[in-house]
């Protein structure tokens, strides 16, 4: 009686996916519209819990769901950037867009957006903090929105397979799914801010040899 209680309470593998796959693809979606959410630590971590479940094709829909997600949050902002390029008064989403690219690291887009083209967009959602530079330089080149759309595709799949391959890596290390995702959220935070601290000291070294 008491295991037939408990396994009323406890929600089952495919409750669980019900829930958990619309709740990841509205967070990347949001997340890639207001860049405040850690999205690659989300993908992680669903990554590690798919691993460990035994439903089949669990990592391919992490992997679909992140990415249409992660496309359709780019594809909005981008729009809503351009409405903003286009409007006499811009808009607090083009405003937003600026004040999350310095200076330094848009002119840094726009030289690659100018030598590479729409191919800076895969390496800009892997590079921590990129996407919003060159997203902007796209802005302000007047790229159509199909071929942003183009170039975020292949970018967009780049990404979630990166860290979908970080939770994978942690889901495999350990036998609890808990350990795993605490693992990935390690991993994705180590990735995601050891080229900024890279470069802080490369500014700071630089600067005292100066």
């Amino acid at each position: 009686m008491m295991l037939d209680a408990v396994a009323q309470v406890v929600p089952t593998e495919s409750t669980q996916q019900a829930a958990g796959y619309p709740t990841l693809f509205l967070l990347v979606a949001v997340g890639a519209l207001v860049p405040v959410i850690p999205t690659g630590a989300l993908v992680s971590s669903a990554a590690v819990v798919a691993f460990h479940q035994t439903a089949p094709f669990s990592l391919l829909l992490v992997f679909v769901v992140s990415s249409l997600a992660a496309f359709l949050g780019d594809i909005a902002l981008y729009w809503l950037g351009r409405r903003g390029m286009h409007s006499k008064n811009g808009s607090r989403w083009l405003e937003a867009l600026r004040s999350r690219a310095p200076q330094e690291r848009l002119e840094q887009a726009q030289e690659k957006l100018a030598d590479h083209g729409v191919l800076v967009l895969v390496l800009s959602r892997l590079v921590p903090a990129g996407r919003i530079p060159v997203m902007l330089a796209c802005l302000m080149a007047k790229m159509p929105l199909r071929r942003f759309a183009r170039g975020d595709i292949p970018a967009c799949l780049a990404w979630a397979a990166t860290y979908q391959i970080i939770g994978i890596l942690g889901g495999s290390l350990f036998k609890e799914p808990w350990q795993g995702v605490l693992a990935a959220i390690v991993l994705t935070v180590v990735v995601s801010t050891a080229p900024m601290l890279w470069r802080k000291v490369r500014r700071l070294s630089g600067s005292q040899h100066a």
